[in-house]
């Protein structure tokens, strides 16, 4: 059994530079796109098509983990991620750029579930909310930090940023291939290949329902990245500079939330209060959102809001891997799916919603966060009928 003191930090080095790389070419990609001839509406296709990949190949991916192991599935995700960040900066025409994000894409969306579940195999149920919370953690920081390190550098030069990205997966790659021990002892493999069970097998029973709630979650959460900046502009007289500080006091606020209260409410009141409490605090967020007129309240608003979104999909990750009755990798591959679905529908749903009316993308976001908290009543109902909730 692999030793979870040991195998945690090394996990949140993993996602942090994971989410590093992907961070930094953030600010970079839409100029850079630009440059090599692609249009507004061919830029939105180029964001879309990377979590397309992410949307249909993420259970594939968590199902090969409960076959073959975690680590080498992992491996596999990182040096995707790498080959498409190459790619990317030695792109001259825009099919390079699509055939960099599907290859990236595609390979990439190995990482979330696989590292998900490789967590799920090595904590006990009182401490899964703790390591998903750390993972989570993890992803929040090098989200906050490489956006940072992609704006530098590009004042170098556009095509810099992607060849960091694309080193900094090398080093991931390397610290996986050298520090991670396999999770999944090989009885366990075997049994998953003898069952034989489809992806969808994971979403039987009232399990089922969580998914549909993470895909309402990342629906108002991705409505409100794609629209925030545009809406703080009008109601604050926001610029990117600022914008930028405020996105990093929410993901730092957010990290620190999921790496260190996440595990300890989890622990004390389940993983069901965590997610009803972190709903509920979205949508407080959601509804503060529409009275931002300056910097100050623009931070401390979407800070509630960041806390709040912050600690559900940790919690959403642990309740499913401690009551799904499938592998751990399929469970989390299926979850990484639906989130993708969400942020696939999300961003031109906020888009057309705020050309409605300004407001209208936070207002939607309180009501998705009420339908998301119906959501787990429902399957509390659902799991009491059928004897399998877990505390």
């Amino acid at each position: 059994m692999v030793e979870t003191k040991r195998a945690l930090p090394i996990l949140f080095a993993v996602m942090f530079f994971v989410m590093v790389g992907f961070g930094i070419i953030i600010p970079v990609l839409p100029f850079y796109a630009e440059d090599v001839g692609a249009t507004p509406a061919q830029l939105g296709w180029l964001m879309a098509v990377y979590s397309l990949m992410q949307l249909l190949f993420a259970p594939m991916w968590g199902r090969i983990s409960d076959r073959i192991g975690r680590k080498p599935v992992i491996m596999i995700g990182i040096v995707g991620l790498a080959l498409s960040f190459f790619l990317m900066g030695m792109a001259s025409e825009l099919w390079m750029l699509f055939a960099a994000r599907v290859i990236g894409g595609f390979l990439s969306s190995a990482n979330m579930p696989t590292v998900t579940a490789y967590v799920a195999d090595i904590t006990s149920p009182e401490d899964r909310g703790k390591g998903m919370g750390v993972v989570g953690a993890a992803v929040g920081l090098g989200f906050v930090l490489g956006p940072a390190i992609g704006g530098i550098f590009s004042k170098v030069s556009l095509s810099l940023p992607f060849y960091i990205a694309g080193i900094s997966s090398l080093i991931t790659f390397l610290l996986v291939f050298s520090l991670l021990k396999e999770s999944l002892p090989k009885e366990s493999r075997s049994k998953q290949m003898a069952e034989k069970k489809s992806i969808w097998h994971a979403f039987n029973g009232s399990v089922s329902v969580l998914y549909f709630l993470q895909l309402f979650i990342s629906l108002s959460l991705s409505g409100l990245e794609a629209t925030f900046a545009y809406y703080a502009a009008v109601k604050a007289g926001l610029g990117t500079v600022k914008l930028g500080y405020i996105f990093m006091i929410m993901g730092l606020a957010g990290a620190l939330v999921q790496g260190g209260l996440v595990g300890r409410l989890t622990k004390k009141y389940g993983e069901g209060f965590v997610i009803q409490l972190g709903i509920i605090i979205s949508a407080i967020g959601f509804g503060l959102i529409l009275f931002v007129d300056s910097f100050t309240t623009a931070a401390i608003f979407l800070t509630i809001f960041g806390i709040g979104n912050g600690v559900i999909r940790p919690s959403v990750s642990a309740l499913l891997t401690k009551t799904s009755k499938t592998g751990h990798g399929s469970t989390t591959g299926l979850l990484s799916s639906f989130d993708s679905l969400g942020r696939i529908v999300g961003p031109p749903l906020g888009g057309w919603l705020f050309s409605v009316m300004i407001g209208l993308p936070y207002i939607s976001g309180i009501i998705l966060s009420l339908i998301a908290l119906v959501l787990y009543r429902a399957y509390l109902l659902k799991a009491k009928r059928h004897h399998t909730f877990a505390k």
